[in-house]
């Protein structure tokens, strides 16, 4: 009986908040990577070099480092519902205004503007999840809405392209302001939505019955109480956590290659030569197509273990070998073709760090220790985009600046075969069991 009453509940939670939870995650990556595309022709049109480019896709990472722990406390405090709705609106705004953006000082405000914006939103969603989906089903769940992001650069990148191309001039306006325009204002709509649609926990859901809210609500519980949700633990607590620091580094170098890369991506295939933007537009959204592939298998596998670390390990270093072989390929199409096998692993570490970092603590110290742990691997957002536009610049050449990813990544895959991830000694001697996850 129980188990009838586990299955049914669960496919009507992934039935109704997926779906929202996916429109969410694509457009918030749209609008982060889509200056990528408009980089082909607005670089030439407000006189931007690469490394001011590369400086404009970093800067956002500032805004939203800034806000993050902030943001994420707010949540807990006024609810997910509430507060997921008022970032979408805000980013959404912000994101349409880089339309009107004249110079490289205002691209500069506008993305760090937009990242304090859109601060929250990440480790908002991965808090609410822990309200809706037991541990066992919670790699699955984010997997199922963070492969938006790669559906974002699939459906993106040709999207983009062909509104910068067939919208150029309307109304006297450039096509790829056109773009940021057509590409920022769903957000602001799907914001208002989401104040409607969402539900704060599961005793609130119109759309389960009276057994399946209890067997919901009482599993999650069961799992709070294990990772001591009814206990008071500080924000230095938080902070010292040894964890949180591993963690955060870990995907600090993995974002190094993920904003990196895909930031640059459009002008890396543009360099391959010879073709129309169109067409660098289809060719970026493979790579990403490839890691939605990735991240079913990756996530499906490592819920099937319960493992995360060693999954982690396996994706990054795999990406590592890949890019590096981009570098050194001697023709364009082995290049991208490993870029393609980049994508395949890159993106499926996403699911796997989000499940982790959502696994250490539930409750107002689960919403800090998020937030804390994606504050500080934004320095990867920091370092990437603006140290290939500083290689760029000087070299003429992308190549050092995939190794220099590459060796992030290899980073990465040391930490997570290193790193520790059971309960704090605080909380194993509560008698509490600690959750698996691969230690």
């Amino acid at each position: 009986m129980t188990d009838t009453i586990e299955q049914s509940t669960m496919r009507k939670v992934f039935k109704r908040l997926l779906p929202l939870l996916f429109a969410m995650m694509f457009f918030n990556y749209l609008d982060r990577i889509n200056i990528g595309f408009a980089a082909l022709e607005m670089n030439k049109d407000l006189g931007l070099s690469p490394a001011v480019f590369g400086f404009a896709g970093s800067i956002f990472f500032v805004g939203y480092m800034l806000l993050e722990v902030p943001s994420n406390l707010m949540l807990h405090k006024v609810g997910a519902r509430r507060w997921i709705a008022r970032i979408l609106i805000t980013w959404g705004a912000v994101a349409a205004i880089n339309a009107f953006v004249f110079n490289a000082t205002s691209l500069y405000a506008v993305r760090f503007l937009l990242g304090v914006m859109e601060a929250g939103f990440l480790p908002g969603v991965a808090v609410y999840l822990t309200q809706w989906f037991p541990e066992r089903y919670r790699a699955r769940a984010v997997g199922g809405y963070i492969i938006a992001g790669s559906f974002a650069a699939v459906i993106g990148a040709p999207a983009s392209t062909a509104l910068m191309t067939y919208a150029d001039g309307l109304l006297g306006l450039a096509g790829w302001q056109w773009m940021f325009i057509l590409e920022g204002v769903p957000a602001v709509l799907l914001g208002l939505y989401t104040r409607h649609a969402m539900s704060e926990r599961p005793a609130e859901a119109g759309w389960l019955d009276e057994k399946e809210k209890r067997w919901l609500e009482q599993t999650l519980e069961a799992e709070h109480r294990a990772l001591g949700d009814t206990r008071h633990v500080s924000f230095l607590k938080v902070a010292g956590d040894g964890r949180v620091w591993s963690l955060a580094c870990l995907f600090g170098c993995a974002l190094v290659g993920i904003y990196g890369l895909f930031l640059w991506l459009p002008q890396i295939v543009k360099n391959f030569g010879g073709l129309s933007n169109m067409e660098v537009g289809f060719l970026s959204a493979v790579p990403p197509l490839a890691g939605v592939l990735g991240t079913f298998i990756i996530s499906r596998s490592s819920d099937r273990s319960g493992d995360r670390k060693k999954h982690l390990a396996f994706v990054y270093g795999m990406s590592a070998i890949a890019i590096a072989g981009s570098a050194f390929a001697p023709s364009p199409t082995l290049a991208y073709l490993l870029l393609c096998v980049t994508g395949l692993f890159i993106y499926a570490g996403n699911p796997l760090f989000w499940s982790l970092a959502a696994s250490f603590r539930t409750g107002a110290a689960g919403a800090a220790t998020i937030a804390l742990i994606n504050t500080i691997a934004q320095f990867g957002g920091l370092v990437g985009p603006w140290s290939i536009g500083l290689v760029r610049s000087s070299t003429g050449s992308f190549k050092l600046a995939l190794l220099t990813i590459a060796g992030f990544l290899v980073i990465a895959t040391l930490i997570a075969l290193c790193m520790r991830v059971t309960p704090q000694t605080d909380q194993q001697d509560a008698g509490r069991e600690p959750l698996r996850n691969g230690a």
